[in-house]
């Protein structure tokens, strides 16, 4: 009789450790970061931390997956259907076609996290072989005969509608009027030998393959080729550039139908904690805190930089003047 109840004990208690382990598989979920390209480096270092966070406050674990491409691409395929939880893109103008394309965001993502959804800045520079063999010292060196310069599509990078904006922004404060803008960056964009889809590709064409006299990059991107070549590129800041703002939010739609919202809100939250601000310095993007851009100063100077709203009025015109199907960049890229 003793034996049988130990027996009925040893039942119950081997039930109870099942349905234990069975509840925490359950809990267990996945996140999809669906970002833009150069930020391969700095999510791999925040997902690390975000998991052990994750773990220490719920006990739970957590599995992050990453994919990256050029930003424009990338949100054309969250509105296919790629099941991203969170979408950390290079610019506001990305994300807000998540919103305008099937519903896929809230129309008010952008209020919803400090610093309009931004949880660190970057901006654009320009990277030249080891030497500065061509002289290049700002913007209007770009379109000097000879000069090779390496850019990616403004069509589908998000990178490339920064790099294009400051170029045109440069001319248009420099020789006057959008219309000498305009003839500005058709030259600069009659140097370029080819355009990658994304940022990381154009970096990969000018450091790897060896193509073109100047890089026009993402800062973050210049300091990470600096970091990992060494001596062999020197960055060039220009005289001005722009402010460029990489926006975060969930991705509504899906966060509900996966049960996911509560993880991937917490992870962009955790985005704006210190542990995370020091991350994103260490990475060569610009915090938003003040203690983390005070240790990261010296590394990430301050610039003479405008913003978008102030030069162009904000993405929803720019989209529509510059990047649309017959827009300014499409009339001076197929003169070419």
């Amino acid at each position: 009789m003793t034996q049988r109840r130990n027996f009925i004990k040893l039942s119950v208690a081997f039930a109870l450790a099942g349905a234990a382990l069975a509840g925490q598989a359950q809990t267990a979920q996945t996140l999809l970061n669906v970002s833009y390209d150069p930020t391969r480096e700095l999510y791999v270092d925040v997902n690390a931390a975000f998991i052990k966070h994750w773990k220490a406050k719920t006990g739970q674990d957590v599995t992050i997956k990453q994919s990256h491409g050029g930003s424009g691409k990338q949100a054309r395929s969250i509105i296919d259907g790629l099941d991203a939880d969170v979408a950390t893109l290079a610019l506001a103008g990305d994300t807000n076609a998540l919103v305008k394309n099937g519903g896929w965001v809230a129309p008010d993502w952008q209020k919803r996290l400090p610093h309009n959804s931004s949880p660190y800045n970057s901006t654009i520079v320009l990277v030249v072989r080891q030497g500065n063999p061509k002289g290049i010292k700002d913007w209007d060196d770009l379109i000097k005969p000879g000069v090779s310069v390496i850019t990616p599509n403004p069509k589908t990078s998000g990178g490339a509608r920064w790099n294009y904006l400051a170029a045109w922004e440069f001319a248009k404060r420099k020789f006057g009027g959008d219309d000498k803008a305009k003839d500005f960056v058709a030259k600069l964009y009659g140097n370029v030998p080819v355009l990658d889809t994304g940022a990381r590709g154009s970096t990969i064409t000018f450091a790897q393959r060896g193509q073109g006299d100047v890089l026009i990059a993402w800062e973050n991107e210049a300091y990470l080729l600096e970091k990992e070549f060494g001596t062999k590129f020197d960055i060039v800041a220009p005289s001005i550039s722009i402010l460029a703002e990489p926006a975060v939010t969930v991705v509504d739609k899906n966060v509900d139908r996966k049960g996911t919202r509560k993880l991937a809100e917490a992870y962009l939250q955790f985005l704006y904690t210190e542990e995370a601000q020091d991350i994103i310095g260490k990475n060569f993007y610009r915090p938003i805190s003040a203690k983390a851009q005070a240790k990261y100063v010296k590394q990430l100077p301050k610039l003479n930089l405008f913003t978008i709203d102030q030069a162009f009025g904000g993405w929803e015109k720019v989209a529509k003047e510059h990047f649309a199907d017959g827009a300014y960049f499409d009339q001076i890229y197929t003169k070419k």
